[in-house]
């Protein structure tokens, strides 16, 4: 390993030059494979190899992010999949109920918004195994930061993009200095790390009538809560079974994000409806292309893909609408939902938009003026809160 590793460019092709590297002549915790990453590639690597491994010692299970743009688009640990799961992850033609627990982690990562994931950059908990080498050979990627590769993963990897798929192996061992820094036109800023244990204990405090918080629940907020500690804020974050199914991120607004969190979180349930599942797909059409088609079906915009001269370029035969009364009534079976939010609810409308996506269970700091009108608002769902008392702002 070398204490600097020179880029190609910055954020964009014409901020050069550009490097990263040790400040004290250490040497760097992380070796290059494969592949040339760049800045913005490094930048998700390590904010999600932090995320991933947060998310092991909360839970003990493998685990596995899929980051764009420094926020990440989904996060989840290694439960088995249903079959449901299977096919709106496009892992059906794999041998799905004996993959690894690493490989479903990032199946369920990777699947649950699938258009922000497309070009995703991948970061695990756990050495990366056959199996999930297997499930990334199939998707747009750029790359992959892991503790450690077997030997049949590091060649599937190796062959994508052409040989230039980037690969990236960290120290599992390193740990960084306890304070951090960084430049904005040219003044540098100082902060300790963010060290903060995520528990059972942080979500101790519950503050609604309803205190009954199943240990499924707990697991749920503490994914929520590393989650947000690693998203763009502001951030709200919808967790289900062990995964991110909406994440809201770096809104100036919180009801903003949590709409557009729980928006995300819609589209992963209406993904399972029957009407979805069942949409006649043309043989040729790749998985991008029916993602996207998938999208807009579910959305307000749906004839664009339901119009005459549209529909025959996607589908073998001409699909029903999905009503806006049928949607609703699929998405009232959705329940047992679990919402955090890096910040308090400055009001109760976040509550009333998230018992619109089946939300039972919250985590959030507390601290607002108007925290009791949220807490009734819960009280009036039969939610469980608990207030944690600690903000987790990332930027």
């Amino acid at each position: 390993m070398a204490n600097e590793l020179e880029l190609k460019y910055g954020c964009n092709p014409n901020q050069k030059p550009s490097r990263i590297y040790m400040e004290k002549g250490e040497e760097l915790p992380i070796r290059v494979l494969n592949g040339k990453p760049g800045y913005i590639n490094f930048l998700d690597a390590l904010n999600g190899w932090q995320l991933v491994r947060d998310l092991k010692r909360a839970t003990g299970l493998p685990a596995a992010t899929s980051f764009k743009h420094v926020s990440p688009a989904g996060a989840a640990v290694g439960l088995p999949l249903s079959e449901t799961l299977a096919k709106i992850y496009w892992v059906e033609d794999l041998p799905w109920q004996t993959m690894s627990p690493l490989a479903c982690a990032y199946a369920r990562a990777r699947g649950a918004d699938r258009m922000s994931s497309f070009g995703d950059f991948i970061s695990l908990s756990d050495p990366c195994d056959k199996d999930t080498a297997l499930l990334i050979q199939h998707e747009v990627s750029d790359g992959i930061l892991a503790p450690g590769y077997t030997p049949e993963a590091l060649e599937i990897l190796s062959s994508k993009k052409k040989g230039n798929y980037n690969i990236i192996q960290i120290d599992p061992d390193y740990v960084p200095d306890p304070v951090e820094k960084k430049q904005v036109y040219g003044i540098t800023f100082e902060q300790g790390r963010q060290e903060l244990v995520i528990d059972d204990a942080l979500v101790s405090n519950i503050v609604t009538r309803n205190r009954d918080l199943p240990p499924e629940a707990v697991r749920d907020m503490k994914i929520s809560l590393i989650v947000l500690k690693y998203t763009q804020s502001n951030s709200v974050c919808f967790v289900k079974d062990g995964q991110a199914i909406g994440v809201g991120a770096g809104q100036q607004s919180r009801v903003h994000c949590t709409r557009l969190a729980g928006q995300k979180a819609d589209n992963w349930y209406l993904r399972q409806s029957p009407k979805v599942l069942g949409l006649p797909f043309l043989e040729s059409l790749g998985r991008a292309e029916r993602d996207n088609a998938i999208d807009v079906y579910i959305g307000e915009e749906y004839m664009d893909v339901l119009a005459d001269g549209k529909w025959e370029k996607i589908f073998s035969e001409k699909p029903e609408i999905f009503t806006g009364e049928e949607k609703r009534a699929w998405l009232d079976t959705l329940h047992g939902v679990t919402l955090g939010s890096d910040a308090f609810f400055p009001f109760s409308d976040n509550i009333d938009r998230a018992h619109k996506s089946g939300v039972e269970f919250v985590a959030e700091p507390g601290g607002s003026v108007r925290d009791q009108l949220v807490i009734d608002a819960c009280d009036g769902y039969g939610m469980v809160m608990a207030f944690t008392g600690i903000r987790l702002f990332h930027h």
